[in-house]
């Protein structure tokens, strides 16, 4: 946790778009609110644009004056925002543990914010709220608008509904909380030293929802040729099927892989050895062929898809993408 705002840090156009429909809804002047904030009206068409961490610090604060509430309205926003990107990592777990064990945190979805950290404490299940900037934790609203998007991730992802047993926040209790009790129940906390939910802990082996929709067979239709060839290698199969579960999380590594297959590092080298190959090689052919995929899907960003692949920004991805198909992933969809 910082103590200064480092000046290059920055957010992309998704969260810059939140906090403007919510101002919106709420009355506000969009055009006004932005010049005062220094952003570029126009650069938010593009979703990959990127955006200082300061700017939407200066937005959010004028947003907060049309109601104390804004990060909640945005957190709300922010989970439909970003639908499309979960459902296709939903499409590789079966639990929730296991979603939860691959989701990308959110410092890599939305930008130089911060993260959350899920770990369990004790009969709990807990989700933790880590600002990038330790002066955030002073601030509703972008504690507000996290743990809003948690709570709407977690609540619609399983079969059983998954209580929130408690929540505390690091800001100071406010006069009206009607909408906090709203959205985060009764059992509230203030002037934590950090922002947490609480969920049971059981809910961990909670069967995720099945998409029985055309776009939920859409979805899976679009990878299986990657795992059910006949004529495909079980090894090589099995290893792919690994790595598409462990991709969203980022930080792949043979090591990682090979706990992940419950064998040591030098078994999988020696079995991708005998089949005239190397892990590297396996890793980036599967990421190539995902890449054209999801570039198909027209609901996914350019950003969406590097998070799904295991990138850590946008950029990386298109530099990579480009080494294997002599143009950027934003050509090749136009």
């Amino acid at each position: 946790m910082n103590n200064v705002i480092h000046p290059g840090w920055t957010v992309n156009s998704t969260s810059i778009n939140s906090i403007v429909q919510a101002s919106v809804a709420l009355g506000g002047d969009a055009d006004a609110m932005l010049l005062a904030a220094g952003i570029d009206p126009d650069s938010l068409l593009d979703p990959e644009s990127r955006h200082p961490f300061s700017a939407m610090l200066a937005l959010y604060k004028q947003a907060s004056q049309l109601s104390a509430d804004v990060g909640i309205y945005v957190g709300r926003i922010e989970y439909i925002s970003r639908m499309n990107m979960l459902l296709y990592a939903c499409s590789v777990c079966e639990t929730l543990r296991e979603y939860l064990n691959l989701m990308p945190s959110i410092l890599r979805f939305a930008g130089d914010i911060g993260e959350t950290r899920i770990r369990r404490d004790g009969e709990y299940l807990c989700l933790d709220w880590l600002p990038l900037w330790k002066g955030s934790r002073a601030l509703r609203y972008p504690a507000d608008a996290v743990l809003t998007t948690a709570i709407g991730i977690l609540g619609s992802l399983c079969v059983q509904p998954i209580p929130l047993l408690r929540a505390q926040f690091s800001y100071a209790e406010p006069a009206e909380k009607r909408l906090l009790h709203s959205v985060f129940g009764d059992n509230l906390q203030f002037g934590a030293e950090e922002s947490r939910l609480y969920f049971d802990r059981a809910c961990l082996d909670y069967p995720l929802i099945q998409l029985d929709s055309d776009w939920g067979r859409a979805v899976r239709a679009s990878t299986r040729h990657l795992f059910d060839s006949a004529d495909s290698d079980p090894v090589l199969r099995s290893l792919r099927a690994t790595l598409m579960g462990m991709l969203p999380a980022g930080g792949v590594t043979i090591d990682r892989t090979a706990a992940a297959q419950n064998i040591s590092r030098r078994t999988l080298q020696r079995r991708l050895a005998e089949r005239g190959t190397q892990f590297a090689q396996v890793l980036q052919g599967l990421r190539a062929e995902l890449a054209l995929q999801y570039l198909a899907d027209e609901r996914l960003s350019i950003t969406d898809i590097a998070l799904l692949l295991g990138y850590a920004d946008h950029g990386s991805f298109s530099s990579a993408f480009k080494s294997w198909y002599g143009r950027s992933p934003r050509d090749y969809r136009h």
